[in-house]
């Protein structure tokens, strides 16, 4: 099988504290993984580290250009929607501004944002914020996509939504690795879930077979969680 991204031995200590412990995953065209865990597994650590914001302390990646699209969007508040997409093509890769500006205005149209292209990102709400961000990551063509709880400030409709804009771009052939709390969105819209848990990977595999038929303590533990959260909503 092609891979976007080979991942082998990933480690990381913060002082004496290891938070990651050896992580292996691979990752291919078209596939939606979803990285699951509680909190302190090392999910976000290994988004992070394979958009180059953090460094790893060992191990072995392989990864192409990657897109992040961190949980709080972070879109500059002075720019429109229109101008924070064309940043990294007209800064980093010196595309024309006139080149950049219709590459952003067609990703933007293509998520279904394209009327708020002059919109400030105060007038956005949070799901045009987040497909504003998914245009800004994808501006620069990358073939893997990273999203940090993408679902985490959506309503259940918003999360529909979102979910069918990433089964799009994974069947563009592009590779998609999110961070996710939401067992039922992965369910629904993820081709495969990692379950890790201390820094290591203990179960992976479909989603239905995984989430349904969970053989690790702290998957089981992880959906007790999940599930007293919905209660308390």
């Amino acid at each position: 099988m092609t891979t976007t991204l080979r991942v082998r031995g990933l480690r990381l200590w913060r002082g004496d504290r290891q938070i990651l412990a050896g992580i292996d995953l691979d990752a291919a065209p078209g596939e939606v993984v979803a990285l699951m865990g509680l909190s302190g597994s090392g999910k976000t650590t290994v988004l992070r580290i394979l958009a180059g914001l953090e460094r790893a302390d060992a191990g072995e990646i392989q990864v192409p250009k990657a897109g992040m699209v961190f949980q709080f969007h972070y879109l500059f508040e002075h720019l429109t929607a229109l101008e924070n997409v064309c940043l990294a093509p007209v800064h980093v890769q010196r595309q024309t501004r006139a080149q950049a500006q219709a590459r952003a205005e067609a990703l933007l149209g293509e998520l279904g944002v394209g009327h708020r292209a002059h919109a400030l990102p105060r007038e956005l709400s949070g799901g045009e914020a987040q497909r504003v961000a998914i245009a800004r990551a994808l501006a620069v063509d990358p073939p893997l996509l990273l999203l940090d709880e993408p679902t985490a400030s959506l309503d259940p409709a918003r999360r529909n939504d979102l979910g069918d804009v990433l089964k799009a771009l994974a069947a563009s052939g592009r590779t998609l690795l999110l961070t996710s709390h939401d067992d039922d969105f992965v369910r629904d819209f993820a081709s495969r879930v990692v379950i890790l848990a201390g820094g290591r990977v203990v179960e992976q595999g479909d989603p239905h077979q995984v989430l349904e038929h969970a053989q690790h303590e702290e998957t089981r533990e992880l959906l007790q969680v999940e599930r007293q959260r919905k209660l308390g909503r």
